[in-house]
C-alpha cells in the first residue's frame, strides 16, 4: 500500500473510530439512563393500574360482607388469593389455596388508610416471592373487617414488549450516532487526508509544491494555509541554502586555486635553484620566495578574517569619529595622491580595528586601479554617516558592480584583480559594513569607481 494511502487509512481509522466510539458510548449511556427512568415511571403507573384492578375484584367480597352473605370459601375471581379477616383478626373466609392459613399480613391497611396496597414479600402463603396486596376495610356493627386480595407484582421490565421497544430504540440511536459521527468526521478529515497525501508526495527537490486549501472557513483551512506558508518558507530557505552551498563550492575552488598559485611558484623557484644552484642568484630567488610567502600569508589572513566575520565574532563597539579615522588612515604614504574631504565630526558606534580594515581595503583597491588620484569624502546625511572612496580609474560596469563583492571574483576588463590583491578585500569590507548594520555599494560617478559606505550615526543607534 502506498505511504499516503496508509497514512490516510490510519488517520481515518484511529480518529474516526475513536470519535464514533466515544459518541456511541455516550449515546448508549444516555439511553440507559433514560430507559431506566422510563421503566421506573412506567412500572409505577402499571403498579397503580394493577392495584386498582385488584381492588375492583376484591370489592365484590366487600359487598358480600356488607350483606352478611360471606361464604367461607371464596372464588379467586382473577386473583392469586383472597382472605377475609374479622374484627378479632381471625381469618373467616379464604380462597382454596389459603384455607387453614393464618392472617397473611398486618402491615396493611395502615391506621389512617381506609383502603391500602403494598408490595409484600415472603408471605406465609407465597414463600420466596413478592405479591401486590390490596386491603379493603369493611365497617360493620361488630367492628372493622379487612378483605385482602393477592396478585402478582409488576416486573421491573413491566412487559417484554416494553423492554424490546427500549432495546430496539437504544440500538437504533447508537447505530445512527455511529453512522452520523463517522460521516461527519470523514467529511471533516477529507481535507486533512488530502493535505497529508500532498505532504507525503513532497520531496527535497519538489519545489513549488503546495497543499490543497479547502473552501470551508475553519481550523482545517487555517492548517492548510499555515502549511503552505511553512512550505514557502522552507522552499525559500532551501533555495538560499543551495545558493550558499554553491557559493561555498565556488569559494573553495577559487581559494584552493589562489592558495596553490604562490605555493606552485615557490616550488618552481626552489626546484630551479636546486637544479642550477651554481647559476642561481640566491638573493633574488629568496626575494621572490618571500614575495610568494607574503601573498600566501595575505590570502590566509583574509580567509581567517572572513571566517570570523561569517561566524559573527564579537567586536568592541565604541563611539568613533569617522573623520578622525579617515585622517589617520590616509596619513600613510601611498603611490597615488589621496585627497580627503571631511565635513565636521561624524560619530558612529563601531569597532575601530574592523572599520580601519574596511577603509584600508577600499584605499588599497582604489590605489591599484586609480590613474593619479583618490578622493575620500565623509559627511552625514540624515541619520546616516556616509563615507565615499572615489578613484579616477576606468570604473566598473553597472552589471559587474555586485560581482566585485564576491569572494575571489575575477573581472575580464582592466579592473581585474592584479598581483597586488587577494580577491578578498572588497568582500571583507562589505562583511564589516553588514556587521555594523550598514551597507557598502558602488554608485554612479563621472569617472572611476565610487564606493559608498553608509552606517547608522551614533545618535540614531542610541
Amino acid at each position: 500500500m502506498p505511504e499516503g494511502r496508509r497514512v490516510r487509512a490510519r488517520l481515518r481509522r484511529s480518529l474516526r473510530t475513536r470519535l464514533a466510539l466515544l459518541a456511541s458510548i455516550a449515546m448508549l449511556l444516555l439511553n440507559v439512563v433514560l430507559s431506566a427512568f422510563v421503566l421506573y415511571i412506567t412500572r409505577d403507573e402499571a403498579s397503580d393500574i394493577q392495584s386498582l384492578e385488584e381492588s375492583s375484584k376484591a370489592m365484590r367480597v366487600l359487598l358480600l360482607v356488607k350483606r352478611n352473605q360471606l361464604p367461607q370459601v371464596l372464588e379467586p375471581g382473577g386473583l392469586e388469593g383472597m382472605q377475609v379477616v374479622d374484627p378479632a383478626g381471625r381469618p373467616v373466609a379464604w380462597t382454596p389455596n389459603l384455607a387453614g392459613l393464618p392472617r397473611q399480613t398486618t402491615a396493611i391497611p395502615r391506621p389512617d388508610q381506609a383502603n391500602d396496597d403494598a408490595e409484600l414479600c415472603d408471605l406465609p402463603a407465597f414463600p420466596g416471592k413478592c405479591e401486590l396486596v390490596v386491603a379493603l376495610r369493611a365497617f360493620q356493627p361488630d367492628g372493622t373487617w379487612v378483605i385482602y386480595g393477592f396478585g402478582p407484582t409488576v416486573p421491573w421490565y413491566v412487559s417484554p414488549q416494553v423492554i424490546i421497544f427500549l432495546i430496539g430504540m437504544t440500538a437504533g440511536l447508537v447505530a445512527t450516532t455511529w453512522f452520523g459521527v463517522s460521516r461527519v468526521v470523514d467529511r471533516t478529515l477529507a481535507p486533512v487526508s488530502r493535505i497529508t497525501t500532498k505532504l507525503a508526495e513532497i520531496t527535497a527537490d519538489g519545489g513549488g509544491m503546495r497543499v490543497p486549501v479547502p473552501e470551508s472557513d475553519d481550523e482545517v483551512r487555517a492548517l492548510a494555509e499555515t502549511a503552505n506558508q511553512t512550505l514557502e518558507r522552507l522552499e525559500s530557505a532551501m533555495e538560499q541554502q543551495e545558493l550558499a552551498m554553491e557559493r561555498q563550492r565556488r569559494f573553495a575552488a577559487d581559494a584552493s586555486h589562489d592558495l596553490r598559485s604562490p605555493i606552485t611558484a615557490m616550488r618552481a623557484q626552489v626546484e630551479g635553484a636546486m637544479l642550477h644552484h651554481e647559476d642561481t642568484d640566491w638573493q633574488e630567488m629568496c626575494t621572490e620566495v618571500l614575495a610568494s610567502l607574503d601573498r600566501l600569508h595575505a590570502i590566509v589572513a583574509d580567509l581567517l578574517t572572513l571566517t570570523k566575520l561569517d561566524a559573527g565574532a564579537p567586536s568592541r563597539r565604541e563611539p568613533l569619529d569617522l573623520c578622525e579615522l579617515v585622517a589617520t588612515e590616509t596619513a600613510r604614504p601611498r603611490a597615488k595622491d589621496v585627497v580627503t574631504s571631511p565635513h565636521g565630526s561624524v560619530v558612529i558606534m563601531g569597532d575601530r580595528l574592523q572599520l580601519a580594515r574596511l577603509l584600508t581595503n577600499l584605499l588599497d583597491n582604489a590605489e591599484r586601479h586609480a590613474e593619479t588620484q583618490i578622493i575620500v569624502t565623509v559627511r552625514q546625511e540624515g541619520g546616516k554617516a556616509v563615507l565615499e572612496v572615489l578613484d579616477d580609474g576606468a570604473g566598473i560596469a553597472p552589471d559587474q558592480r555586485e560581482m566585485v563583492f564576491q569572494r575571489f571574483t575575477r573581472l575580464d576588463d582592466s579592473r581585474s584583480r592584479d598581483a597586488g590583491g587577494t580577491g578578498l578585500g572588497l568582500p571583507i569590507a562589505r562583511e564589516i559594513a553588514i556587521a555594523h548594520h550598514g551597507t557598502l555599494t558602488i554608485e554612479d560617478s563621472d569617472s572611476g569607481a565610487r564606493f559608498v559606505l553608509r552606517l547608522p550615526a551614533a545618535s540614531e543607534q542610541a
